[in-house]
């Protein structure tokens, strides 16, 4: 890339794009270590424009201070904001790399600016940047952007890698002891090196993957497109791999040419095995690989004979560790002994507790945050187990509440008139409550079959209580997001529970809370299939139903859900088998059967000489056929 000349506070300019309102231009802080920005010109009102979302792409010396310079540029402004719309909401989103759904923008001075980054204690040279800025005609902003993003259409450059994979291959994995500093939290995304993920090149190779792995039709690509949840799996095994790469091998700028060498593969998956990882944790991360090789690939350039052979590689070492480090084994005994079980009484008279409990503060109290928040909980803990064959946790999570009348908020829904996950009050005299979940885990499997069903009464009344009052007491303490938050449940922040992993702690703190153990939300699942299978299964729903309420089939059951099925099964056989050696006895009422051998040959086999052989004919029997063919 060309130098450019610098100017008295040592920033490089670039190239205009303008549009109606304002005008963009690219430049160069000279920091330690050299950072592109985009510089924004107001033509009109001479103020700057600040995105939240795009400060999280800052540059190197904003990184550890953008939440506290957000946090004051919007105590300064009194959180205004303004609607960018037509062709300056698309060069700042395509610059930005945002979502398009997110048109509102900040409307910041620039003195403003300068305070904010005088009290957040930001590197020197980016202060005299933005004073040398502000002393200039037009006023301006500085947006932190990745390398890459030099035009709203930019071309991807080409790469300036090798593309073939290091050979030989390892025939072994290598021997790995965990390193003395082990952190669990060792990825690219973790604190410690944060500042990683937004170097140019590694956000070049992210942006070109991802298009790669999520667009509908590619054709160089193999299979179908990747969903928002699976490349969310994908982008975190790669920033774990990266993050391996450049703390425990010395790495200094991780990228995805990394995925290239099969060496550092092999020690990572060894890492894995001393981490004590599972199996399909590893087998996750292979795939993931696979993926990454096949972008690789579809490159040019990518037709070397390597990739092919590297592909190979893994699927072989895939199997493999699935050979050699096999799922273990749970049941209910073995969980309980370590505090990971409750049985399905003990939880069903936990919950039935909680609901008792917050209704009748809620009417002692009155509509207050805490009792707000009990009857959430409960409401939660009853959509969870109890009242319903338990549903998805993805579900729950991304159920919106008959308030909410916008768009569907699923990423990957492409049908217009879709209103999502939805809890939809149908009357209010009798009250009727109803959930649609188009959104589930088999929706393609089963033609995108909708799951709907009407809340039971009790639970119903539980909903439409927690939805009216406490709701919105919860929603009123919660600033930040006030009454935006479209889902039914929340967490402690007052903003949705987007990630599966904030459930799963908020309902094992809950669960604890209540005199229970701390057991995963999905484990519901198993204690609610192990009852329904077991000898002493009370009256209740017929397995189809509650497996297509669950989101599977009763095949699942016995497969993933069912921890006793084998041990039952086994057992009944063994019990039904006494029944039956006594039906046996009972029945021999005949004579004994004539077991006196017959002389006669039944086969022309005889014992012959060397010198006979060639005059023998031998005959053989259809058994020594099969197993001559076999054998073959």
């Amino acid at each position: 890339m060309q130098a450019l000349p610098l100017t008295q506070s040592g920033i490089q300019q670039r190239g205009l794009m303008s549009s109606s309102e304002y005008t963009f231009k690219l430049v160069q802080v000279c920091l330690p270590e050299p950072s592109k920005l985009v510089v924004m010109c107001d033509k009109r009102k001479r103020q700057c424009v600040c995105l939240c979302q795009v400060y999280k792409s800052c540059l190197d010396g904003l990184l550890p201070n953008y939440q506290a310079f957000y946090r004051v540029c919007s105590r300064l402004t009194k959180h205004q904001s303004t609607l960018l719309s037509g062709q300056d909401k698309q060069l700042l989103v395509a610059l930005a790399g945002m979502d398009v759904s997110v048109p509102h923008v900040a409307v910041v001075s620039l003195a403003v600016c300068c305070r904010a980054l005088k009290l957040c204690k930001v590197p020197a040279a980016v202060l005299h940047a933005f004073d040398d800025i502000r002393l200039k005609p037009a006023s301006q902003v500085v947006l932190g952007l990745p390398e890459h993003i030099l035009a709203a259409h930019a071309q991807p450059s080409p790469n300036p890698v090798q593309l073939q994979m290091t050979t030989p291959f390892p025939v072994t994995l290598p021997e790995c002891a965990l390193p003395a500093d082990f952190k669990k939290q060792h990825g690219l995304l973790a604190k410690l090196h944060k500042h990683l993920v937004h170097r140019a090149v590694l956000a070049q190779h992210m942006g070109e993957f991802k298009s790669f792995s999520t667009s509908p039709f590619q054709l160089n690509r193999k299979g179908i497109a990747h969903s928002s949840r699976t490349w969310q799996n994908s982008e975190k095994h790669v920033y774990l791999f990266l993050g391996y790469c450049h703390h425990y091998q010395q790495v200094s700028q991780p990228t995805l040419q990394l995925f290239l060498s099969s060496p550092l593969i092999a020690q990572f998956v060894s890492f894995h095995i001393a981490a004590g990882h599972s199996q399909l944790y590893i087998r996750n991360f292979l795939s993931c690989a696979k993926c990454v090789l096949r972008w690789w690939q579809s490159k040019p350039g990518g037709n070397h004979p390597s990739f092919v052979a590297g592909l190979e590689w893994l699927q072989t070492l895939g199997l493999q560790v699935a050979d050699q480090l096999p799922r273990p084994s749970k049941d209910p005994k073995g969980l309980a002994d370590i505090g990971k079980w409750m049985c399905a009484a003990d939880l069903v008279h936990t919950i039935h507790g909680a609901e008792q409990q917050s209704q009748a503060q809620m009417q002692q109290q009155g509509v207050t945050v805490e009792t707000s928040r009990d009857m959430h909980d409960a409401a939660l803990a009853a959509m969870i187990f109890s009242h319903l064959p338990p549903v998805r946790l993805s579900c729950i999570r991304s159920l919106v509440g008959p308030a909410y009348l916008g768009p569907c908020l699923h990423p990957d829904c492409k049908e217009p008139s879709c209103e999502g996950n939805r809890l939809s009050i149908m009357s209010e005299s009798p009250l009727l409550m109803r959930i649609s979940l188009p959104h589930h885990k088999n929706a393609r499997k089963w033609g995108k079959a909708v799951i709907e069903f009407d809340v039971p009464s009790d639970l119903a009344q539980l909903l439409h209580t927690y939805l009216g009052a406490p709701r919105k007491a919860l929603l009123e303490h919660h600033l930040l997001i006030g009454d935006a938050c479209p889902y039914v449940f929340m967490d402690m922040h007052g903003r949705g529970f987007v990630a599966a992993a904030v459930l799963t702690l908020y309902w094992q703190k809950w669960l604890v809370s209540r005199g229970g153990v701390p057991m995963n939300p999905s484990m519901c699942r198993q204690v609610f299939v192990d009852e329904r299978q077991s000898e002493s299964a009370t009256a209740g729903p017929s397995n189809q139903g509650a497996a297509m309420v669950m989101g599977h089939s009763v095949k699942q059951w016995d497969k993933w859900y069912d921890m006793q099925y084998h041990p039952r099964l086994a057992q009944n056989a063994v019990d039904g088998m006494q029944s039956w050696r006594a039906a046996m006895l009972q029945s021999h009422t005949l004579a004994a059967p004539d077991l006196t051998l017959s002389t006669a040959l039944h086969c022309g086999h005889v014992l012959v000489s060397d010198s006979e052989e060639s005059q023998y004919q031998s005959c053989c029997s259809d058994s020594d056929s099969d197993i001559d063919i076999e054998l073959d």
